[in-house]
This record gives structure tokens, C-alpha cells and sequence, in this order.
């Protein structure tokens, strides 16, 4: 019998990667294989068929966005314009690593999602290279305006989805056994960042998987009045469309450089020597050191394996201010008006803030309120990160008049 529609999905699950088998198309998926193993290399017993991989959500970046246009041949422009003007730069010399997929039309405008894949290390990718690569939220067929949570690798991640297509996703640090405070918090913050940038999406349902029987929903009360729904994580279906993520297998290019820069040193070495027992038979050999001085360059030209990954190292430490939640400027702002004297009548005029300096102008009817929010802002454990200059504020027609200003020590 034809294997030739046979599937194999390897699936990220709670606690390690899972395979799951479809002998034919007009079948479902079924799991073959739970297993404890957080890297595909160790995965073992993969079934022959047509291999395709779902990357989690923790190595992915997903930006929304809307654009003036309906043109799908622009759309992957677009999102590389947007992602240069965040701070987003994906390795050009490890493959495809970006997509970018709509979400809803209205006219000529379009509303999309752009996905950023982070490049796969050594032990990111199966022995036998996959067929196909996708990423994990949309592999599940969710309906209508949705927030779906569920746990990949011991972590709570989560996806909003309108009319079933993918809006946005995010893995936390949060490994509680049931969703918490923690997790709510996360989760509504990302949602008051989507509405911003005007993809207000309100779901009609929150989606809690988990094969636990014990889950408690009580904290995700604070998201939203949509009712809550928890059961076990649905089966996995082929996305559609699929993606272009195409990233390149890194492991087996890094372990073929390193095989040819051994052969090469080797041969330098041995060259090295029999220049050096030639010496010792003439004296006009040694003033031959151009041929060892382009034996050496020969050398050190055979290793920029390791300066290359060094460098995308340093360039993925750089989207820290676009990905980490505790550099968001909606959150700094919210922890610094946590800081303002209740019915105090103190507010702020002015707030510039990035991850690395905070300036605040503002007024206030009387003097001891600005100094309560002087004396508040360096006490808050919440804003420990930032050393606050806070001079005595100035008496104006409407009051009093400050402006304070804060920044890191963090290198930009």
C-alpha cells in the first residue's frame, strides 16, 4: 500500500515533544509519541511519511499590524518595513525565517500578522530533516474571535485569534499548575497593546487546554466576561495556508565547517612543520615567510563559524526591547502611575518613555503631592531599574509644575 499521504507531525506539548501520525489524508491525526525530550534532536521512533514541524511559541515573535493596502505582493514588504522600524533584523544567512499571514480585509486596508522565527540551534531541529516547518498556534482549529491558553514545555503561552485565523501569541515565564494573576496580567497587557495599534479583537470565549482535570479559571476573570472553556488541547490539522518558513538546518552547516576547518589547521600544521625542518638546510627559506603568513590567513579564514554565531547572538539580544514585557512602554507607564498620590490631583502632561530613560512632565494644585510622587517613585520596587532626578518643582498660574526624569544604567 502507498504511503505517499502519510503525515508526521512533531507538535511541541506540556512537557516535551510529541509526534503525531495521520496514515492518510482523509484521516485525523492520532499521537503516537508523548515524550519528556525539550530538544527534537533526541526525539527517537519518528514514523517514515512526509515530515512537518510546528516550532513553539517561545521561538517566535508575532507582530500585527494594519496596512493601506490589498495588494498581497506588497504585504511581505510591508512587514519588513514595519519590522525594521521595531528593531527587527532575522538572519538573512539562516534561511526563511519570516511569514506573514492576513487576518481580515476591510476595503483596500488589510489587517496582518507577521511572523518572526528564531534562528534554530543545535538541538532545535529532528536528525531527519522535516518536509515542511509551521509554527504551533496555528495548528489548531479554533472558530470566532477566541483567547486560547495552553502550555508548551512546563510554560503557559497563548493566541488570540480572530474569525479562527491568528492574531497574535506569546509564550510567558509563568509554570503555575492553573492560569494566575501573573499570567492574566501578561495577557491583558498584550491585549491593551493590540488595541492600540488598532487590533482590538474581544473574544467571545476563553480557551483553557490542559490535560489536567483540576485546572482553576478564577484568575482569568480579570481579562475578560467572556465565558470560559476548559478541556483537553485539540487535535493538530495541517495549517492552511502553510507557511514559508524554510530555517537551515544550522546544526548539520556549523558541524561541516568545523570538519573543514580541522582538515584545514591540519594541513597548516604539517606545512608549518616542513617549512621548519627545511629551515635547518638554508637560510634563504626563512626569508620566505609570505607563503606561512598565507598558510595562516588560510587558517583563521576556515573558522568564521563561530564569529558568525557570535553575531546573531548579539543581534537576537537585541530585539530584548521589542520582545521583553518588563521594557514595554505601556508597562513602564503603568507602574509609574501606580506611583501617583490617590485624590491628590496630580497628573501628567507629558510622559516620554523607553526601556532606557523616562522623562515626566506634569502638575499638581499643591506642592506635597509632587513630592509624595517624588518620594513614591524612587520607593517603588517596580521601577528599581531607574535612577530618578526629581528637582523641586516650580509654582506656575495652575499650581505647581515638575518635571522628573529617570534612566538605566543598561547599555543601549
Amino acid at each position: 500500500m502507498s504511503k505517499t499521504n502519510e503525515h508526521v507531525l512533531l507538535v511541541p506539548g506540556e512537557s516535551g515533544w510529541e509526534i503525531w501520525n495521520r496514515p492518510s489524508a482523509a484521516e485525523g491525526f492520532s499521537l503516537l509519541i508523548a515524550s519528556e525530550n525539550e530538544h527534537a534532536v533526541d526525539l527517537a521512533g519518528i514514523p517514515q511519511g512526509d515530515l512537518q514541524m510546528l516550532f513553539p511559541v517561545r521561538s517566535i515573535t508575532a507582530v500585527p499590524m494594519k496596512v493601506a493596502s490589498d495588494d498581497e505582493s506588497l504585504f511581505a514588504d510591508l512587514a519588513a518595513l514595519h519590522a525594521e522600524r521595531l528593531g527587527l533584523r532575522p538572519d538573512p544567512m539562516a534561511g526563511q525565517l519570516t511569514d506573514t499571514f492576513v487576518i481580515a480585509r476591510e476595503g483596500e486596508n488589510t489587517a496582518l500578522v507577521s511572523l518572526f522565527l528564531k534562528s534554530p540551534g543545535d538541538t532545535d531541529l529532528p536528525k531527519r530533516g522535516p518536509k515542511g516547518f509551521d509554527v504551533s498556534p496555528r495548528a489548531w482549529n479554533v472558530k470566532g474571535d477566541a483567547l486560547a491558553i495552553w502550555k508548551e514545555f512546563g510554560r503557559w503561552v497563548f493566541a488570540v485569534y480572530h474569525d479562527g485565523r491568528l492574531v497574535y501569541c506569546q509564550a510567558t515565564t509563568v509554570s503555575s499548575h492553573s492560569p494566575d494573576a501573573n499570567l492574566a496580567r501578561e495577557i491583558r497587557l498584550s491585549m491593551l497593546q493590540l488595541s492600540i495599534q488598532g487590533m482590538d479583537v474581544e473574544p467571545d470565549r476563553i480557551l483553557v487546554w490542559s490535560d489536567q482535570q483540576d485546572i482553576s479559571d478564577k484568575a482569568l476573570a480579570e481579562i475578560s466576561k467572556a465565558r470560559v472553556e476548559i478541556a483537553r488541547r485539540p487535535t493538530p490539522v495541517l495549517p492552511d495556508p502553510p507557511s514559508k518558513l524554510l530555517p537551515a538546518d544550522v546544526r548539520a552547516a556549523r558541524r561541516a565547517a568545523l570538519k573543514q576547518r580541522n582538515i584545514t589547521l591540519a594541513a597548516a600544521a604539517a606545512a608549518l612543520i616542513y617549512l621548519g625542518i627545511i629551515g635547518w638546510f638554508g637560510f634563504g627559506l626563512w626569508k620566505d615567510m609570505g607563503e606561512t603568513k598565507k598558510l595562516l590567513q588560510q587558517a583563521t579564514a576556515a573558522a568564521p563559524e563561530g564569529e558568525a554565531y557570535a553575531l546573531h547572538v548579539a543581534k537576537w539580544d537585541e530585539l530584548a526591547q521589542a520582545i521583553d514585557l518588563n521594557q514595554a512602554p505601556v508597562d513602564i507607564l503603568y507602574r509609574i502611575s501606580r506611583s501617583i498620590p490617590p485624590n491628590s490631583g496630580l497628573r501628567l502632561r507629558t510622559a516620554e518613555i523607553s526601556a532606557l530613560e523616562v522623562k515626566l512632565i506634569g502638575e499638581a494644585q499643591q506642592a506635597p503631592a509632587v513630592n509624595q510622587f517624588s518620594l513614591a517613585l524612587t520607593r517603588n520596587n517596580d521601577l528599581a531599574a531607574f535612577t530618578w532626578q526629581t528637582p523641586e518643582p516650580s509654582q506656575s498660574t495652575r499650581g505647581w509644575e515638575f518635571v522628573f526624569t529617570g534612566s538605566t544604567a543598561q547599555e543601549p
